[in-house]
């Protein structure tokens, strides 16, 4: 990864992302609806998440056997695909400017609620990348590489040390747990706005709907 941000590709990459930010934080252009592209990202990683969750939940309280075995693997995998994922939909965010919230519902808000809104979202993003970074650490601690549907080798994160595992793996379980609290507050919130204050906000991130 560093090698490549190294390279002429990931400094020409890097320029083009710095560039499309600045251009969006001094532009006062800003879409009513999120992109099509934004949605599927939206709703893939949030099926994703759900998904990666519950099996994560199931798998925890099986007993040592083939099945836990191959559950962990596909777990594994699934994190590392979620953390590309991630990085995508990071890169489509800088690089297209997300709609604000129209200003009669803003000003609806009380400033708690403002504040939530914007501290989840930065919150989500944040864990996006860091459940799957601290279960690869602990997987690479513990002795476990990851083999990436069992033909790519994927490096280790952090070196073999058993004493690191076991500080590192209740912070998986921990930052799993905060998210899945995000997600269920971000639900929540997208929820009252569509059934309670019914002022179409949801629709934003539904293909087909103004």
């Amino acid at each position: 990864m560093v090698a490549l941000l190294d390279s002429p590709i990931g400094a020409a990459l890097q320029h083009f992302i710095w560039q499309r930010f600045q251009d969006m934080t001094t532009s006062t252009d800003r879409p009513a609806r999120y992109s099509l592209t934004a949605m599927a990202l939206h709703w893939v990683l949030g099926a994703a998440l759900v998904g990666l969750f519950g099996v994560g939940l199931y798998m925890a309280d099986l007993p040592f056997s083939p099945l836990r075995l191959k559950l962990y693997n596909w777990h594994k995998w699934a994190g590392v695909c979620l953390l590309a994922l991630s990085l995508v939909r990071l890169a489509w965010r800088v690089t297209h400017r997300p709609p604000a919230l129209p200003q009669a519902i803003e000003r609806a808000m009380p400033r708690w609620q403002r504040l939530a809104h914007h501290a989840t979202h930065h919150g989500l993003y944040a864990l996006f990348f860091a459940v799957p970074l601290i279960g690869w650490a602990y997987s690479s601690a513990a002795g476990f590489p990851i083999v990436l549907f069992g033909v790519l080798p994927l490096s280790d994160f952090v070196p073999v040390d058993k004493a690191l595992a076991e500080w590192i793996k209740p912070w998986h379980e921990i930052s799993a747990f905060a998210m899945a609290g995000l997600v269920l507050m971000h639900v929540a919130a997208a929820l009252k706005h569509q059934w309670l204050d019914r002022d179409g906000l949801l629709n934003r991130m539904l293909p087909g709907r103004t």
